[in-house]
């Protein structure tokens, strides 16, 4: 976690917009609930909303203003997320900022030979592991879509194999309501009931919203069934500024919030206080040059984040991508860049880490490299501490102009505090070609296979891992219309 916007020792601050904007972002939001109203393609969410005292005119509702100020009251301000030893792991709120990988690449960047293939189940578990061990990454998401189990139902492999390899929380991404429910179950079993999974939980769904203005069913069941339970959610609906809303920026962000706030509303309809977060990317135009959906764009940096700070709600943002289909100087500038900004608007759970091709594919060198700049955005906005020990007056005084503080006591005791990088090289010339002048890609394909050679994540017990097997054999029984 790196924590920024504090009063004393943090230093770093940066927002996209201020009060001023975000207020007249909100007053457009109520207005387009009020006035246009929103698609909801589900008769429950429907009902919950009109017994509300939404309107609804066919699927089309309309929220008036007082049930989105009655809504924000009770959302909480914070998601805490647990490990799967019922440790704190990650609370998500304030300017807090976790990091994390993403989901569902079509294709894998396969580190061992630098060509790009389609990934198996296997690389899943590898991009588990390698998150499990990076130790910048807060979260496990399942970074690869297996192409060797049945896709109707390949979530629910992905959601075994991330219970089975990593103690970190988990974000998961269901294609359908059933998916969810499932992957819910395994949790249980994991935490040993729905109680403790409830009072304790180490995995949150990460539900795909048609746009601002359209609801789909899977999406509002999934809100629902997790408000029901009392469980996080991420709740994300996205628009392509100039292909589904407007063009300008807060046009697109206006139109965008009533999606989300509609999510908000459902959900403490369902649950007063029950968790939720809002998005932390998009809300800007598209690339209407290409017509691909890009994952790093300049427009809309920080725009939700600094909606969600306004309504301080817990931000489910996005870094550490590219749009570069290589390792090149593009993919490192924007992964910075996604990571940094990420940072300073203050989102609070970062996915997508190792992202690459708008989404397509992933690469567990990326996640590496990625975790070295974590490191580095950290000490570079880590507060400085200012006290009688850091002065060392006492020490300037006893060494005066010409001493060396190499070996002195002061020096011993504080010199391993900087950061230094594990990937990039800050050698001389002479050094770098000793070593077999490599390249930073080189060096994080190396370490991806140290990791895996060596670091065995903390296995579930024999009953947790034939209980969530035993739901995978009924979804897969489920799905082929078996009893």
């Amino acid at each position: 976690m790196i924590a920024t916007h504090g009063t004393n020792t943090t230093s770093a601050h940066y927002a996209r917009m201020g009060q001023q904007e975000c207020g007249k972002i909100h007053a457009a939001t109520l207005e387009i609930l009020a006035r246009t109203g929103v698609d909801v393609h589900d008769e429950e969410a429907l009902k919950i909303l009109v017994a509300g005292g939404a309107a609804a005119d066919g699927i089309r509702v309309r929220i008036p203003a007082y049930m989105v100020t009655r809504a924000l009251a009770t959302a909480p301000n914070r998601i805490t997320l647990y490990d799967r030893n019922g440790k704190v792991a990650l609370r998500a709120g304030g300017y807090n900022t976790h990091y994390g990988g993403g989901s569902d690449c079509l294709n894998i960047l396969d580190h061992r030979t630098g060509q790009r293939r389609r990934p198996v189940l296997q690389d899943v578990i590898e991009a588990a592991t390698v998150m499990d061990a990076l130790p910048e990454l807060d979260f496990v998401m399942s970074l690869f879509l297996p192409e060797d189990v049945d896709q109707r139902i390949y979530d629910r492999y992905q959601m075994q194999v991330m219970l089975n390899h990593t103690t970190k929380p988990i974000v998961f991404v269901s294609p359908d309501f059933e998916g969810c429910v499932a992957a819910v179950e395994m949790c249980e079993v994991v935490a040993g009931g729905a109680e403790a999974f409830q009072r304790r939980p180490f995995a949150t769904c990460y539900i795909n919203v048609t746009s601002g203005l359209i609801a789909n069913a899977e999406a509002l069941q999934k809100c629902i069934y997790l408000a029901g339970k009392g469980l996080p959610q991420l709740y994300i609906p996205l628009n392509a500024g100039g292909v589904n809303s407007p063009v300008t920026t807060a046009g697109c962000m206006a139109s965008m919030n009533a999606g989300i706030m509609l999510g908000i509303v459902l959900s403490q309809l369902v649950r007063p206080g029950a968790p939720i977060a809002v998005p932390g990317w998009n809300g800007g135009p598209y690339n209407l040059k290409t017509m691909v959906g890009n994952y790093v764009l300049a427009d809309e940096q920080g725009v939700p984040t600094s909606m969600g700070k306004f309504y301080d709600l817990p931000v489910f943002g996005l870094g550490g991508s590219t749009d570069s289909k290589v390792l090149d100087h593009q993919c490192g500038m924007e992964a910075t860049v996604s990571l940094m900004t990420a940072l300073l608007h203050g989102a609070n759970i970062v996915h997508d880490v190792g992202f690459m091709d708008a989404g397509l594919q992933g690469s567990l060198q990326l996640q590496m490299m990625c975790n070295d700049t974590i490191g580095f955005l950290r000490a570079a906005t880590a507060g400085v501490v200012v006290d009688d020990e850091t002065l060392a007056l006492d020490v300037i005084d006893e060494l005066g102009p010409a001493g060396s503080y190499l070996g002195h006591d002061h020096t011993i005791k504080h010199y391993r505090e900087p950061f230094y990088s594990k990937l990039a090289d800050k050698g001389g010339y002479s050094q770098w070609a000793d070593r077999g002048a490599t390249t930073m890609e080189q060096r994080a394909a190396v370490m991806v296979d140290k990791i895996l050679a060596t670091h065995k994540p903390q296995p579930l017990s024999a009953e947790a891992q034939a209980g969530i097997q035993a739901i995978v054999e009924r979804e897969q029984r489920w799905i082929n219309g078996q009893k």
